[in-house]
């Protein structure tokens, strides 16, 4: 099966649909999704506007960035350490 990505502004939609009353079901057989990723989304970006679900990925890749940042300083200092150790 082919595997789709969606924008943010698709997925708002679709939870609007759904919001409108239109089934679950026919919803995601209408636009090719499964159940689970709608329900998925519902639970993680339900209630929110578009704004707010850029805020969340840009929010959520600094973060990632960041740790990856803290892991290599630690990294390095493990390594500095252990250079020192070895010298006495």
């Amino acid at each position: 099966m082919k595997r789709k990505r969606y924008s943010e502004a698709q997925i708002l939609g679709f939870l609007k649909e759904a919001e409108s009353g239109l089934p679950v079901k026919e919803l995601c057989r209408k636009h090719g999704f499964s159940d689970a990723s709608f329900y998925t989304w519902r639970s993680r970006y339900g209630g929110m506007e578009l704004s707010d679900m850029k805020r969340l990925k840009a929010l959520a890749s600094e973060n990632s960035r960041l740790k990856k940042l803290l892991a290599e300083t630690m990294l390095d200092k493990e390594a500095l350490e252990a250079a020192l150790r070895k010298k006495y």
